[in-house]
C-alpha cells in the first residue's frame, strides 16, 4: 500500500491528504469527440467548479499522461468516495453533438490508460478499478465505456 501524506499546498489550494490508495477510477472529460483539450483546461474547469483540481491524470487525445495531482492529494472525482481514490481522466466521451455518450478513446488514448492502470496494479495489490458510473449514486455514463469488460478483455488498445 502507497502510504498517506500530510496536507499539502498545491497551486494557492490547501489539499486533503488521500490516504492510502484503494481505488482507482475512469472518467471521461464528456468533451466531443476529437476536440483537442488541455489537461490545463481540464483543471481549470475542475478548480471554477469543485475550487479544486479533480484528477490526479488527464489522457489527451494523442495519448499525453499528465499528472494534475499528485498520488498524496485528495481529488474531487467521485463525490463521497474520494479518498484512498485514483482519477484518470481521458479527453472526450460524448458524440460529436457534444451530448451523447460515446467511448472516443484515441488508441494512444487507450494504450496510455492501460500504462497508467498497469503502473498502479503493480504499485497497489487488490487495486480495485472501475469506471467513474459504476460508483453508488453516480447516474452519469462517465467514462462511456464498460471498464469491468475492458479490463477482462486485457485492456487493449
Amino acid at each position: 500500500m502507497v502510504a498517506p501524506l500530510a496536507l499539502k499546498r498545491s497551486g494557492g489550494h490547501t489539499m486533503a491528504a488521500l490516504g492510502a490508495i484503494k481505488f482507482l477510477t475512469i472518467h471521461c472529460a464528456a468533451t466531443p469527440e476529437g476536440r483537442a483539450v488541455s489537461a490545463d483546461t481540464i483543471s481549470k474547469w475542475d478548480i471554477e467548479r469543485f475550487g479544486q483540481v479533480s484528477y490526479h491524470w488527464v489522457i489527451e487525445l494523442d495519448g499525453s499522461m499528465h499528472r494534475t495531482l499528485g498520488d498524496e492529494a485528495k481529488g474531487a472525482h467521485v463525490k463521497d468516495n474520494n479518498t484512498g481514490n485514483i482519477g484518470i481522466c481521458y479527453v472526450g466521451g460524448v458524440a460529436a453533438d457534444g451530448k451523447t455518450p460515446k467511448d472516443t478513446r484515441t488508441p494512444a488514448q487507450k494504450a496510455a490508460l492501460r500504462t497508467l492502470v498497469r503502473t498502479y496494479q503493480d504499485r497497489v495489490p487488490g487495486l480495485v478499478v472501475r469506471g467513474h458510473r459504476e460508483w453508488p449514486k453516480v447516474s452519469k455514463a462517465c467514462p462511456s465505456f464498460d471498464v469491468a469488460a475492458w479490463l477482462k478483455a486485457g485492456m487493449p488498445a
